[in-house]
């Protein structure tokens, strides 16, 4: 970690929303402990490297993030932009790495200041790390290619990918993949890095079907994997956080700020609106 100096925490107002990832820095900086227009107490908090927010991602869950031309895109990766500037500093994304790697890196600490890849708030991530306020609901769903011939309610499709002769793939250290093995205990769970190997494989017959956010399955199906389509809709109600450092609770509460303020202002409304549609 370098020398750490001070730099203010600045008021949503003069921020701008960063859509573009830049060279950046960290800090020891400070962010007001109720409001942004509250300088009375000001709440410490630690990056990496100064000047920078330094994010882990897997940058593989379209159209929350994504990785194309060596270029980060998608919702999380403009929210990240956007906290960044708030917070004064810039906004640097680590090259992709794999889902469950991030978690022990944030607990572990020294390379990345926040996790921020569709992670679904759980009490046991909750152990390892702490979560910033939710930011954005999901439920999950489960794809598969149109010509199955599973059709039915949810206990019918259930029923049928419960089976032996079934193989359902899971990105690795999901939520999708704890369903998955609750609730298909009798199908052969393959968990995978990546949401494009996962759908590559239901669109080639490899896998008969694969669970994951909704969000996400909805987009792969509509843009790059027509021949596939969403099979089950699953209301599991789970709300999205960023991950920081138990050792950092200053930079979660500044992050918090930020999130209030980007609902106040209407910010985190265009960023819905940008993504992911009316």
């Amino acid at each position: 970690m370098s020398n750490l100096t001070r730099r203010n925490f600045f008021a949503a107002s003069a921020a701008t929303l960063g859509l573009v990832l830049t060279a950046c820095g960290g800090s020891k900086s400070e962010a007001p402990a109720e409001t942004a227009a509250d300088a009375a107490a000001p709440v410490e908090f630690t990056t990496v490297q100064e000047g920078k927010l330094i994010v882990a991602s897997d940058l593989d869950f379209p159209p929350l993030d994504s990785f194309e031309g060596g270029v980060a895109s998608g919702f999380d990766v403009d929210l990240s932009n956007e906290i960044a500037s708030r917070l004064g500093l810039e906004c640097e994304y680590l090259p992709p790495m794999d889902f469950d790697s991030i978690i022990p890196m944030i607990k572990q600490g020294g390379k990345a200041d926040i996790g921020n890849s569709a992670f679904s708030i759980t009490e046991e991530r909750k152990q390892e790390i702490d979560f910033t306020d939710a930011y954005l609901d999901s439920n999950l769903g489960v794809a598969v290619k149109k010509d199955l011939g599973i059709v039915g309610g949810e206990d019918v499709i259930v029923n049928a990918l419960n089976a032996s002769d079934m193989t359902v793939a899971v990105q690795a250290g999901t939520t999708g993949e704890a369903w998955a093995r609750e609730n298909l205990p009798e199908a052969n769970i393959v968990p995978l890095a990546s949401v494009t190997v996962c759908m590559t494989g239901v669109s080639t017959g490899q896998y008969q079907a694969f669970c994951a956010d909704l969000p996400v399955i909805g987009h792969q199906c509509e843009v790059s994997f027509t021949d596939c389509e969403i099979a089950l809709e699953i209301p599991t109600g789970e709300q999205y956080g960023i991950v920081v450092s138990k050792d950092n609770p200053g930079l979660t509460a500044a992050i918090n700020q930020v999130l209030a303020d980007m609902e106040a202002d209407g910010t985190m409304a265009e960023l819905k609106s940008k993504w992911f549609g009316a």
